[in-house]
C-alpha cells in the first residue's frame, strides 16, 4: 500500500492561461522531498520527514478568504463576515495576474481527487510554485492508480502561488495574501501565502457548498474511525480539541481525520488521502500513531530542530499550530477504501478552558443540534496575541470558515441523519477540570479514551441507564459512572471544591452561548431554542 504511480502521460496548461512553464507532472514524493532540499526550501529530520517553514503565515487566514459571487452563489451562500463576496471582474484580472506569474516557472502539478466513495469524487488538478506544496498535495489527496491517471479529467482546479502578492488597492483583496473560490469557473486560487493548509482547506469549502446543494449529502468537519463490529464513531471538533488524536485509536481503523461526507445511504466517506496533525507537544507516549507516522514522506511544518535533525515538539518559537502532514497509510490501522458504515455515535469535542462542562454528557436532539450550530471550544492564554485569560470561541457546525451555507443548513441535514441512523451523541470535554486555565488541569487523554470507550461499546450507557444527572446550567446529561475512570472525574462541580466559584463560572459561560446564538434565534426550531443553557438562577 501507498506505493507511487508514476505519471503516464505530460501535459499542457496553456488552457489556464500558464505558458512556456517547466512542468514537473505527477512527481514522486521522494522527487519532491529531494527537490526541496536541493532548493533550501526544506530540511531533512532524523525520523526522514521533509522539514519546511511555511513563511509569513503560519496558520490559515480567514479575513482573507473570498468567494466570487456569481449566478452559482449569489442567493444561496451565507454571505457574512467569513463569506465575504468577491466580484466577478476582479477575480478574472487577479487570476490573469497570478498566471502570468507563474508562466515561464518551473511548477508542480498533480492530479488528484477528492471523496473516497467514488459517487462522489471530486477530480481536482492543483498547481503549485513549491515543491514541498505538491508533497502535501501528494499526501493529503486522494492518489489515482495509473489507469485512473491515464483518463483523467479534472473538475476542479487549485492554483497556488505563495511568491505572488496582491496589490490590494488594484486588486480588491484585503491584504497581499488570500484564498478565493470561483464556482463558475471551478477554480481555487490561494496566494502570498506558504501555508499548506488553504490548499486542502479551499477544496473541503468547495465541497461543503457542493456536497449539500448538488448531492444531498452532509458535509462535516470532523474525524471518523470504525469499530470491529462495523460501527462508525464521529468526532466533531475545532482544533486543538482531539480530533486527530482520538480518531487514532489503536482498537479501531482509521476512517480520515478532518473532513467526510454522510450520504443517503448511511454511509461515511473521508474527502482525503492524508492526515494533517498538529504537532504541538507531540510524543510517542500519548500518541503513537501520530507519532510513528513521521517519516520519509511526511511533512512537519515550522517546528524547531537541532544540528542533528532532532525535533523538539514542545519548542513553539515560530508559532502554536506546528503541523505534520503524511499520507493516511503512514497509519497502521486504518479503514481501506476510507469508508465507514452504520454510524451509531457523535462526539462533539470542546476543550473548555472554563472547566465546567463535564469531561462527557449525553445530548438530546435539541441540544445536539444547538451545540452543533454553537461549535463552542476556548482560547487559552498564549495561543493569540491578545489572549491573558480564557475566552470563548464559537465556530458553527465545528467549521465556520470552511461552511458557505448558513449553518442551519448543516443543523437541520445532521439532526435529520442522527435522527434516522438512530445515533446517541455526546457532548466531549478534553480541556480543563478542577478549575480555570491556570488553576485546574487538562483532562487526562486516558481518561478521555475510557469515556469515548465506553459510550462506543455501550457499557456507559448501560451504567447509568436512567441515572444520569441533569447538569442544573448546561441541561445535559452527565453520567455518574464510567467504567475505567474515577467517580469523582465525572463531576465538574466536584473537582473545583468551591460551588460558588464554579456556578459564577458556568453562568458566565452560559451568557456567552447566548449571546453567540442570537445571530442563529431567528432560523432555530423551538427544540433548539428550548436546549440552551440557563444564564441565571
Amino acid at each position: 500500500m501507498g506505493a507511487y504511480t508514476p505519471a503516464t502521460k505530460t501535459i499542457s496548461l496553456n488552457d489556464l492561461g500558464i505558458k512556456n512553464a517547466n512542468i514537473r507532472y505527477q512527481s514522486s514524493p521522494d522527487e519532491l522531498h529531494d527537490i526541496t532540499i536541493e532548493k533550501g526550501q526544506g530540511t531533512e529530520a532524523s525520523s526522514g520527514a521533509l522539514a519546511v517553514n511555511t513563511g509569513e503565515f503560519t496558520g490559515r487566514s480567514p479575513k482573507d478568504r473570498f468567494i466570487v459571487k456569481d449566478n452559482i452563489t449569489k442567493d444561496r451562500v451565507w454571505w457574512s463576515n467569513i463569506n465575504v463576496p468577491f466580484e466577478p471582474d476582479a477575480f478574472d484580472k487577479l487570476y490573469n495576474k497570478v498566471v502570468d506569474y507563474l508562466s515561464g516557472k518551473e511548477i508542480f502539478v498533480r492530479d488528484c481527487y477528492a471523496c473516497a466513495d467514488h459517487d462522489y469524487n471530486l477530480n481536482i488538478r492543483v498547481v503549485n510554485e513549491y515543491p514541498w506544496s505538491n508533497l502535501f498535495v501528494y499526501n493529503m489527496f486522494l492518489r489515482p492508480n495509473e489507469e485512473e491517471l491515464a483518463n483523467f479529467s479534472p473538475e476542479w482546479t487549485v492554483i497556488n502561488a505563495p511568491g505572488f502578492h496582491a496589490n490590494p488597492e488594484v486588486d480588491g483583496t484585503r491584504q497581499h495574501n488570500f484564498a478565493i473560490l470561483n464556482f463558475t469557473r471551478k477554480i481555487a486560487l490561494v496566494g502570498g501565502t506558504g501555508y499548506t493548509g488553504e490548499i486542502k482547506k479551499g477544496i473541503f469549502s468547495a465541497l461543503n457548498f457542493i456536497l449539500p446543494v448538488f448531492k444531498n449529502t452532509l458535509p462535516m468537519h470532523c474525524s471518523a474511525n470504525v469499530g470491529e463490529d462495523g460501527d462508525t464513531a464521529i468526532f466533531f471538533g475545532l482544533s486543538g480539541t482531539g480530533k486527530t488524536t482520538l480518531s487514532a485509536d489503536p482498537n479501531r481503523r482509521l476512517i480520515g481525520d478532518d473532513e467526510h461526507g454522510w450520504t443517503n445511504e448511511n454511509t461515511v466517506f473521508n474527502f482525503e488521502g492524508g492526515c494533517y496533525a498538529k504537532a504541538i507537544n507531540l510524543s510517542r507516549e500519548s500518541e503513537p500513531e501520530i507519532f510513528d507516522a513521521i517519516k520519509r514522506g511526511a511533512i512537519l511544518e515550522n517546528v524547531i530542530m537541532d544540528d542533528k535533525g532532532e525535533v523538539d515538539f514542545t519548542d513553539t518559537t515560530i508559532t502554536q499550530n506546528t503541523r505534520v502532514s503524511y499520507p493516511v497509510y503512514h497509519i497502521e490501522n486504518i479503514q481501506v477504501p476510507s469508508i465507514g458504515y452504520n454510524p451509531k455515535n457523535i462526539f462533539f469535542l470542546t476543550a473548555d478552558a472554563f472547566g465546567v462542562l463535564p469531561p462527557i454528557s449525553k445530548l438530546t436532539p435539541g441540544q445536539a443540534a444547538y451545540h452543533f450550530i454553537s461549535g463552542y471550544t476556548a482560547k487559552v492564554a498564549g495561543t493569540e496575541e491578545g489572549v491573558n485569560e480564557p475566552q470563548p470561541s464559537f465556530s458553527a457546525c465545528f467549521g465556520a470558515p470552511f461552511m458557505p451555507l448558513h449553518p442551519t443548513v448543516y443543523a437541520e441535514m445532521l439532526s435529520k441523519k442522527m435522527q434516522e441512523a438512530g445515533v446517541n451523541v455526546w457532548l466531549v470535554n478534553t480541556g480543563w477540570t478542577g478549575g480555570p486555565y491556570g488553576v485546574g488541569h487538562r483532562m487526562q487523554l486516558k481518561y478521555t479514551r475510557a469515556m469515548i470507550t465506553a459510550a462506543m461499546n455501550g457499557s456507559l450507557e448501560a451504567a447509568n441507564k436512567d441515572n444520569y444527572h441533569i447538569h442544573s446550567v448546561f441541561g445535559v446529561q452527565q453520567p455518574r459512572v464510567c467504567p475505567n475512570v474515577p467517580t469523582e472525574v465525572l463531576s465538574p462541580r466536584k473537582t473545583w471544591n468551591n460551588d460558588e466559584a464554579y456556578y459564577k463560572t458556568a453562568y458566565k459561560l452560559a451568557t456567552s452561548f447566548a449571546d453567540n446564538f442570537e445571530k442563529f434565534k431567528d432560523n432555530a426550531s423551538e427544540a433548539i431554542l428550548s436546549a440552551a443553557p440557563k444564564t441565571a438562577k
